[in-house]
């Protein structure tokens, strides 16, 4: 074993997640959001939001769009991972057909590039809008460099359907009920995604949301654990946002908030 392991730099993973909106009428907004495998390494039983790592795939077809390469790869990456876990389509120009949909998402399970699939199937990338972005700067087996969107779905989006692979549910759910959930100990969310459902709970239709991101730049989000009055408080900044900036420490059991 190297000595000097620890004192190797952290080289993040390159991921986007998508956080999709449904409205229905005279409800507050549902999220599309899945519960991971336990088996998984990172989050395993957790709920979060479709997503996952940007593949070379990404960035090359990242570079074919307008903008910046990094981040075309990054909203691609969301739009795929999204498909590939729940089925349900966003991003792109035309609603592909209910029979293209099905066969994409096998042969993403397969695992060929998206690039293939698409086969002159167009994006439009302008339909993520850049909601936050995260990168924790501990020692973990995995770190990703996360990339946050928001997208509204048709309000008639249909239910999504589970890999039962990653992921063993999917549903939509509004913010708040999944806080309180959480809360009750019916589910389990990590640090980033409790934070980011608190924000969401805040706003009442996807136009508020979509607003309130682009009033406000994405900044990386590194949680800091600070020491106050003998208590470990795990926290990030207080001007991106979030109602809710800090969680203590011995509510966050092997990465997961109470």
């Amino acid at each position: 074993m190297d000595d000097n392991a620890d004192d190797a730099p952290i080289v993040p993973i390159p991921a986007a997640t998508l956080v999709v909106f449904r409205h229905r009428s005279g409800q507050p907004p549902e999220l599309l959001v899945v519960e991971r495998s336990a088996k998984m390494a990172f989050a395993g039983g957790a709920l979060v939001f479709p997503g996952g790592r940007i593949d070379p795939d990404d960035y090359a077809l990242g570079e074919t769009h307008r903008l910046e390469t990094d981040e075309a790869a990054a909203r691609i990456a969301a739009i795929r991972e999204t498909l590939e876990e729940s089925g349900i389509a966003i991003g792109f120009r035309d609603m592909p057909s209910a029979q293209w949909l099905a066969e994409a998402r096998a042969r993403l399970h397969a695992r060929e590039v998206f690039s293939a699939i698409l086969d002159g199937a167009e994006l439009d990338l302008d339909a993520l809008v850049p909601f936050a972005r995260w990168c924790p700067p501990f020692r973990e087996a995995r770190v990703f460099d996360t990339r946050f969107y928001i997208a509204r779905a048709p309000d008639d989006a249909p239910e999504p359907q589970v890999d039962a692979t990653e992921n063993v549910s999917s549903y939509w759910s509004s913010a708040r009920d999944v806080l309180e959930a959480a809360d009750g100990g019916k589910c389990r969310v990590i640090f980033p995604t409790r934070r980011n459902l608190e924000r969401l709970a805040l706003f009442a239709h996807y136009d508020d949301a979509e607003a309130h991101a682009r009033a406000i730049p994405v900044e990386l989000i590194a949680p800091q654990i600070e020491t106050r009055d003998g208590r470990r408080f795990l926290t990030i900044p207080g001007h991106l946002g979030y109602p809710v900036i800090e969680e203590a420490m011995d509510a966050v059991e092997r990465g997961f908030a109470r």
